[in-house]
């Protein structure tokens, strides 16, 4: 089989690629590991950045999020049960919208089946080659088959453990990476959000998120050790902590049904360069971001905005230039998302290994935010998003 560009994942990144590639006339194959069933349902985060939003919109798969989804004209930080609010709408004209992930997949997957697109589920074995030539191609099986994808280019969408990224010779790629000595202990809960936006909480136990996936589910997260034992934390005392931690006079906390719960850890991660020859890498493929700063997905979307970009003007003029410079172009906004996301971590959660001077510089910092437009206005700015491509 043979297609203009091959696509490694059918999350988001690889899934939208393959979505605008078709809008300007260029064939995809995107190859998936999983089910689809798996894939439409893997929860993951939830926060559109305004350009995000504007891109799905624009390119016609926005309808349900429109329907569905609940833009938030700001955002609250919470310190010492004192809330201070980030007003998006009045410092930028912007907002962000929540929507869950596994919703823009679905409506994704439908806009390019609808389209007679071609997403091979459940493809094993997948591995890439010669992309350091003009002939790459893509080995997989399916239902038992030995099959072969040629291809004119590669993008490889497939996350942090993908193959891709693994497949690059050593000494290409230059790894960044920070580990944070904590992680988050995050919960889906059959219960309507306390909170019409979402609420940051600085508070002495640790750094405590109230968000929300739909007017009925709340989506909360507490600070915990790295490697915390999810066994070792029953519903009761999940509710008890997040009630302490969110705590505020006239705040109430509604509880409910938890039916979903896990530890993520935190950790930034970059590699340089994002392409190797003809192998592109997008979204975790080359970069992680700790989830304070809701960057994750729309840092995805970015890097499909950039190489969208490149590829029209390869496919239809002969013009590398785009595809040459990819990376440098991505990564002029993913280290910026990194910066902010660095920044929200460090500003808002409890480190172990503060000192009293650290302690009042962290302290500092939150009350120059509370007190400032300008540090006001340049959060707002970096939450509801910058341009997708800078």
């Amino acid at each position: 089989m043979r297609t203009q560009i091959g696509i490694v994942g059918a999350g988001p990144a690889g899934l939208l690629l393959s979505h605008l590639l078709h809008l300007n006339g260029i064939e995809s194959v995107v190859l998936e590991a999983r089910s689809r069933d798996y894939v439409e349902n893997r929860i993951r985060a939830g926060v559109l950045e305004y350009p995000v939003e504007q891109l799905l919109t624009d390119s016609g798969v926005g309808a349900r999020m429109r329907a569905e989804g609940l833009p938030h004209q700001g955002v609250n930080l919470r310190v010492d049960g004192q809330d201070h609010r980030i007003d998006f709408k009045a410092l930028t004209g912007k907002h962000v919208m929540v929507y869950s992930q596994h919703k823009v997949v679905q409506d994704l997957i439908a806009a390019r089946l609808a389209a007679d697109g071609q997403i091979v589920f459940e493809a094993e074995n997948v591995s890439v080659h010669d992309f350091r030539s003009d002939t790459p191609h893509i080995f997989y099986q399916h239902d038992g088959q030995p099959q072969r994808l040629d291809c004119d280019i590669i993008a490889g969408c497939d996350g942090y453990h993908g193959i891709c990224r693994d497949s690059i010779p050593a000494g290409v790629l230059r790894v960044f990476e920070r580990d944070y000595p904590f992680g988050w202990l995050g919960i889906l809960a059959d219960a309507p959000p306390a909170s019409e936006e979402l609420v940051y909480s600085s508070h002495a136990r640790g750094f405590a998120l109230l968000s929300m996936r739909s007017p009925t589910v709340s989506r909360l997260y507490l600070q915990c050790a790295p490697d915390e034992d999810i066994e070792a934390w029953p519903d009761d005392r999940i509710w008890s902590e997040l009630q302490t931690r969110l705590s505020r006079d006239g705040f109430s906390l509604a509880e409910g049904l938890i039916t979903q719960k896990g530890v993520t850890q935190m950790r930034s991660f970059v590699v340089e360069p994002m392409q190797c020859g003809r192998l592109f890498l997008l979204g975790d493929a080359a970069h992680i971001v700790p989830p304070t700063g809701a960057k994750g997905l729309n840092l995805a979307a970015a890097d499909v905005a950039v190489l969208t970009r490149a590829l029209v003007a390869y496919v239809r003029n002969g013009d590398t230039v785009g595809l040459n410079t990819y990376s440098e172009t991505a990564l002029r906004r993913v280290w910026k998302a990194q910066r902010f996301s660095w920044w929200m971590t460090s500003m808002l959660h409890r480190f172990a290994s503060h000192t009293p001077f650290e302690q009042r510089v962290q302290r500092a910092e939150l009350e120059f935010l509370f007190e400032s437009v300008a540090a006001s206005t340049a959060l707002a700015e970096n939450y509801v998003g910058l341009p997708l491509v800078l």
